[in-house]
């Protein structure tokens, strides 16, 4: 057993293995200091929370408490491993500034009440819309961090009993691009692709994908096969030099919003090289003409002119996709926030689908998920679709959800489509939703153009809630404020992206009055009085328990088919994938297996949509174009940014993730090891540039945009010219101001616009018009990690500012297999 530093080697000592092997065993332990596996009182089974990948992990209690997490060997996942955010993060639940009591506004300011009182006046109020205005004068913004118990129960207390059309998830902000793309390359979200074909694959080509710092353990997996013999190819599409790119066959780095230009660069030469597979798309899909016609003009000298990339890149690329024998596509906010995000994630499954690689080992797609239960919020209606993948366009769809919640079918609305948050923030705006209930994230933070966020969430007209786990910037504005449970203090279900359920345990108690969100939602309703059409209460569960039995009977003969799960089957072993139901009592590795695809026109959950204007096709134009249930080939012409450079601000400012924090660091900046590694925002900008505005490492900088302007320090590295990043995790919660009208913040989303994609109307965080000038010079270097993305120019590095207790942390063990054994 040997002790790490895995804030300085965040991905652990390597075990390789060659293709077509088993993924070695390692398991991965922190533990409070002094104490061993042996002292813990219990294990608790649990998943990870703080990324997307869903790591099977246990929780170690000792005396009521949380006191360490080690990986669970047996899950087909991670076998055993964790991301440095697992080890650490579960610190941040210990935190003196937890909310433990319910806060009301009184007199401007928030006061600690009891339950009673902040739910008698959330009722009230609801109570009073409803006869004021109606249901649409009520929203629901809620997370990616819920249980599917939870999601479910929301959706049905939303549009079964409220009858809002106003339920989004934060989910739009990172993988609405994922669910789009799915649904109009194959008429149904669910994703084709398993972690298992990293296994088989002998070219793996991420698109916007920072694989290394969003989902770690995954690239752990993608490193021990690199380390392994037959290794795989990898084709890194990412403006920045991250770990990925490092390790790249070929690295691409496209100017920011001209992804479907280089998409159509790398089709036009599969195709134009008769790289394709025809009998299985003669057989198995439909467009490819429109597409082959489409892509004839991007050459890859005329794509090398609009992405600045050259274009013998973008040929030797597009030969090793062509002629991979396994090929698995991921995708993640590279694609997903920028332009055109829709139309460039659909031509990603183009390719696969051209060559024929789907439903075996090895050849899948993961168009990625950004938050650990983004997937339940999808399923269970929580971002606003219906739940178990049925269709809001098709009337016997909405008549078999209304048979399954005992409800009339005109008492779900499905007269347009679902609200997303940005046009809901909208209707605040203007005053239609008067009454918005945002549980378990920050909007004050992390929506674009943060003034103008501010100024809608303080408006008095409206009544503000927020269930949350610490005072959030967004919490500060509320009218009430409820204290939450968290992971560990709760039970209930979650999925992860390639459709992996765990099951996550009650391991010790919130604090205070805090109660889990699943509890919260159902004292709603239970005030409420939501019925159904018999009169008996609607929501019929009261537990995590019979809340996923309902959830289960409502996936019945759907894709995410869950009958044939149960907590028990859930309990002591790996997670499992979905559908499992009796054809596949023990999940599905793969779906789409030779060529059965869920796109029949009347089993489909969306008939599409048109990728410039977004336009929702109608079922006549979708069963005109596919009546046999095929997947869809769909075209996409190139279209400039909406915002391009000028002469006032000539750079192109783009915005993400680091390893060490998740989202607005309410849990990973109270975890010490993860806040001293990444202290403080940063921006990135190359060599060339810097020199261009006299700006040197570590010197305090102003970036601004038409919207409004950050200070940070400079961290100078690899990235393309002319483009500038910041890291969207720091807001105010933890400076003593908070952000002061008139003046420079930090949070990268001052920056942001008020902008969204026409297909999936997920927010463009990445081609904001910039420039950067010099404040202050440097008294040393930036805080900015050197293990990343963000390593100094002169140090690609091995080598991190983490804190010197992280370093000598003698707790965090790898266990090889062969220590175990």
């Amino acid at each position: 057993m040997t002790s790490k530093d895995r804030i300085a080697e965040p991905w652990g000592t390597r075990t390789p293995y060659a293709a077509g092997e088993d993924w070695p065993v390692r398991v991965d332990t922190h533990l409070a200091e002094g104490l061993g596996p042996e002292d813990m009182d219990r294990w608790v089974q649990t998943a990870s929370i703080l990324h997307s990948n869903g790591d099977a992990l246990d929780i170690g209690v000792k005396d009521g408490k949380i006191a360490g997490v080690r990986g669970r060997a047996v899950d087909r996942v991670n076998h055993g491993r964790l991301g440095v955010k697992d080890l650490y993060g579960w610190r941040a639940n210990a935190s003196p500034d937890r909310l433990t009591r319910p806060l009301i506004r009184r007199g401007g300011k928030l006061v600690e009440t009891d339950w009673d009182t902040a739910m008698d006046r959330i009722v009230g109020r609801t109570q009073d819309l409803l006869e004021e205005q109606g249901a649409s004068a009520i929203g629901f913004y809620t997370t990616g961090q819920l249980f599917a118990e939870e999601y479910y129960t929301l959706g049905v207390l939303a549009h079964g009993g409220l009858g809002t059309n106003h339920v989004d998830g934060n989910t739009r902000l990172c993988t609405a691009t994922a669910a789009a793309a799915l649904k109009e390359s194959f008429a149904s979200d669910g994703q084709p692709g398993s972690y298992t074909d990293i296994d088989h694959a002998d070219v793996i080509a991420l698109y916007g994908h920072n694989m290394a710092e969003t989902q770690s353990v995954l690239w752990m997996r993608v490193l021990d096969r690199l380390a392994g013999t037959n290794p795989p190819q990898v084709i890194c599409v990412d403006p920045r030099p991250t770990p990925v790119a490092r390790h790249a066959t070929v690295h691409l780095a496209p100017r920011p919003g001209t992804n479907v230009a280089l998409m159509n660069g790398l089709l036009h030469e599969i195709i134009t090289h008769d790289r394709v597979d025809h009998d299985y798309i003669d057989a198995h899909a439909v467009g490819y003409p429109e597409l082959e016609k489409r892509v004839q003009e991007y050459t890859p000298e005329a794509v090398a002119t609009i992405c600045d990339v050259p274009a013998e890149q973008i040929r030797e690329a597009a030969r090793i996709i062509g002629g991979a024998q396994r090929l698995l596509s991921t995708v993640l906010q590279g694609f997903y926030q920028s332009h055109q995000a829709t139309a460039a994630a659909v031509q990603v499954n183009n390719i696969n689908i051209i060559r024929g690689m789907l439903g075996r080992p090895g050849c899948g797609i993961l168009q990625m998920n950004g938050q650990p239960t983004a997937q339940n919020t999808r399923e269970c209606g929580g971002d606003g679709d219906l739940p178990a993948f049925r269709n809001w366009s098709n009337d016997a769809h909405v008549a078999d959800l209304a048979k399954v919640w005992n409800v009339e079918p005109f008492q779900i609305p499905h007269y347009s489509p679902p609200t997303h948050v940005m046009q809901m923030m909208r209707y605040v705006e203007d005053g239609s939703i008067r009454m918005l209930w945002v549980s378990g994230t920050n909007p004050a933070v992390s929506l674009p153009e943060l003034a103008r966020i501010r100024s809608i969430l303080q408006q008095k007209r409206l009544f503000l809630v927020v269930q949350d786990i610490f005072l959030s910037e967004t919490a500060r504005l509320a009218d009430v404020v409820l204290p939450a449970a968290t992971w560990g203090e709760k039970t209930g279900t979650f999925t992860n992206v390639d459709r992996t359920v765990h099951l996550s345990e009650k391991a010790v108690d919130p604090p205070g009055e805090a109660k889990p969100d699943l509890d919260i939602f159902l004292d709603y309703a239970h005030r409420l009085g939501l019925k159904d059409k018999d009169g008996d209460p609607l929501i019929k569960w009261h537990d995590p328990e019979s809340a996923f039995e309902a959830w289960k009977e409502c996936t019945r003969g759907r894709p995410c088919d869950y009958t044939g799960l149960s907590y028990d089957k859930l309990r002591g072993g790996s997670g499992i994938q979905w559908p499992c139901n009796d054809e596949h009592p023990d999940g599905s590795e793969h779906i789409y297996v030779d060529g059965a695809f869920w796109s029949d026109p009347e089993y489909c959950e969306s008939y599409g949509r048109d990728l410039v204007t977004g336009a929702p096709l109608e079922p006549a134009e979708y069963k005109a174009l596919n009546p046999s249930g095929k997947a869809i080939l769909k075209a996409a012409q190139y279209l400039p940014p909406h915002e391009m450079p000028s002469e006032e601000f000539p750079l192109q400012l783009i915005t993400g993730r680091t390893l060490y924090h998740f989202h607005t660091r309410t849990k990973t900046a109270r975890a010490p090891q993860l806040q001293d590694a990444a202290p403080e925002v940063w921006v990135e900008l190359s060599a060339g540039d810097a020199a261009a505005t006299g700006i040197s490492e570590g010197d305090l900088t102003r970036i601004s945009t038409p919207r409004g302007s950050v200070q940070a320090k400079a961290r100078i590295t690899e990235i393309r010219t002319g483009v500038l990043f910041l890291p969207f995790h720091y807001g105010y919660w933890d400076t003593k101001k908070g952000h002061e009208p008139g003046k420079a913040g930090r949070a990268a989303n001052e920056l942001t616009i008020t902008d969204w994609d026409a297909a999936s109307k997920q927010p463009i965080f990445k081609t904001a018009a910039a420039r950067i000038t010099k404040i202050a010079a440097a008294k040393g270097p930036s805080r900015a990690p050197t293990t990343t993305a963000s390593a100094p120019v002169a140090d690609v590095g091995h080598r991190t500012t983490g804190s010197p207790s992280a370093a000598a942390d003698e707790n965090v063990h790898d266990t090889t297999a062969e220590a175990l054994r």
